[in-house]
């Protein structure tokens, strides 16, 4: 299926178990239908498997695993808190989570699994035991049909956390292109060079602003937000000016009288805001808009990963500065497909190995090894646009 048909089979789904959730009755049906009819999975009660024995200190059942993917799903019904102890057989009070997790535990190493998905017919809690101490991914049964993708691991085996990142990133790319767009068209010469550069340099260093009031490099949270916010739209391209010169200036070497808004602002090294010859146009209500309230307060840019950062700096470029300088970021997907097979599969699998030492002593000395191996490795990355210029030459 491609995407339009995926998230039209996730829509009717979630239509048609709204408000349904029997656990003893419906849970094995419910699961058979995402698998087949969302995920277009064939042979689907060969894929999953229901109602697997585990020995505790009393035979207890598995509700659902499914072994290709290593997931174990516990399925509640309609209406259970999925956060809240429940009275188990042996008088025992236990989270879902805890629950599965001790199934998990009473399983051949082999058969663990990476995921373990607690569900109650309306919403679904996604647990990855690569960080077992995380908060759990929600998703909400409403929500599938745009959010479908968060369970592809199901058939997939693929990383929760690399597929986050590339919807993120999509999003974010997104909103760079509607600024670069709005910004575009107040430009007195949207056609000249000057002007052009200016703009990619504009976005790039708002992207800058944005993630780093998020992620805490500004100090605090919306503190880019809330201090050009405060300016208005017929101040705001000075207050952009002001911010840039301070953000290029050393504390020791700025003016001890300035306002404390701007003297909040840390030093940022590296020349990002060296450049003080670049065009800023004024700043309309639109764009405000964009940048205050769906850029800054409604989009969280920390959870970027900084390997995206290519792919939304290369948002920021028009079309004709990507060619003439052979610009282009490779995907998230496309570097995985490149690095992993090539040695990070082979370092994770020897961290695993490594975590299922029982000896602590033995554990801690393999574990010191393999931080020394790590910092020792050296990769070099030719740019295909270097490729091309030797086998030229």
């Amino acid at each position: 299926m491609n995407d339009v048909q995926q998230r039209a089979a996730a829509k009717h789904f979630a239509a048609y178990w709204k408000g349904k959730g029997y656990e003893k009755g419906e849970s094995q049906k419910f699961w058979l239908s995402l698998l087949t009819d969302v995920f277009g999975v064939e042979h689907a009660a060969e894929y999953i498997t229901f109602e697997d024995q585990v020995h505790l200190d009393h035979t207890s059942f598995i509700d659902g695993h499914i072994p290709e993917t290593h997931v174990l799903i516990e399925q509640k019904g309609l209406g259970k808190d999925l956060k809240k102890p429940i009275r188990q057989s042996d008088g025992t009070l236990l989270k879902p989570i805890e629950q599965a997790k001790r199934y998990a535990n009473e399983l051949p190493y082999s058969q663990r699994p990476r995921w373990i998905v607690v569900c109650n017919f309306e919403c679904f809690h996604v647990y990855d035991m690569e960080h077992p101490q995380s908060d759990p991914t929600e998703i909400l049964l409403a929500d599938l049909p745009t959010q479908y993708y968060l369970l592809e691991f199901l058939v997939r085996k693929q990383d929760l956390t690399l597929q986050k990142e590339m919807e993120i990133s999509i999003q974010a790319g997104e909103l760079v292109g509607k600024l670069y767009d709005a910004f575009l068209k107040e430009y007195i010469d949207p056609t000249d060079e000057h002007s052009l550069k200016s703009l990619n340099a504009l976005c790039v260093r708002l992207v800058f602003c944005l993630y780093a009031e998020d992620a805490g490099i500004f100090g605090k949270r919306l503190m880019f937000h809330d201090y050009l916010q405060q300016s208005g739209a017929n101040k705001a391209r000075q207050a952009l000016i002001d911010l840039f010169r301070v953000l290029d200036t050393p504390v020791e070497k700025r003016d001890r009288y300035m306002d404390d808004e701007l003297a909040a602002f840390p030093y940022v090294n590296g020349g990002l805001f060296s450049d003080e010859n670049i065009e800023i146009p004024r700043l309309n209500d639109t764009i405000l808009d964009l940048l205050l309230n769906k850029a800054s307060a409604a989009f969280d840019w920390s959870d970027i990963s900084p390997t995206i950062f290519g792919a939304v700096f290369e948002s920021t470029l028009n079309p004709e500065t990507r060619r003439s300088g052979g610009m282009h970021y490779t995907s998230i997907e496309n570097i995985h497909k490149v690095i992993d097979p090539l040695f990070l599969d082979g370092l994770k699998a020897e961290l695993e190995e490594i975590k299922a030492i029982q000896v602590q002593r033995a554990q801690e000395q393999r574990l010191k090894a393999f931080q020394e191996k790590l910092a020792s490795l050296t990769f070099l990355e030719i740019p295909t646009t270097s490729l091309i210029r030797i086998q030229a030459a």
